[in-house]
């Protein structure tokens, strides 16, 4: 999946790592990156938007933070939908040990 280039060089003030996940997350919250698509290797990330892998982290982070994409280990960063729903959290039992 290709995002539409990101300008690192624009003269706006900010962290570029949050213009970068700002940027990815316009396109999410429109529907042009629709849920179960997987965002690109951090290197190809990087190197698609002339920015630092390092920049690509912190931006990926703050997408898990707002919730948009999830990350599985040895899989990839992934678009999530907004529309569903937390699974259910198990209520502790009343026994004690």
């Amino acid at each position: 999946m290709v995002i539409p280039k990101f300008d690192p060089h624009a003269d706006e003030p900010g962290y570029l790592y949050m213009k970068l996940a700002d940027h990815v997350a316009s396109y999410i919250e429109t529907g042009d990156l629709v849920p179960g698509s997987r965002l690109p290797g951090e290197e190809e990330f990087a190197a698609q938007h002339d920015v630092s892998v390092g920049t690509v982290r912190r931006a990926t982070d703050e997408l898990r933070e707002r919730g948009l994409v999830v990350t599985l280990p040895a899989k990839g960063t992934y678009i999530v939908n907004p529309d569903r729903k937390p699974s259910a959290t198990r209520e502790p039992t009343s026994r004690e040990p």
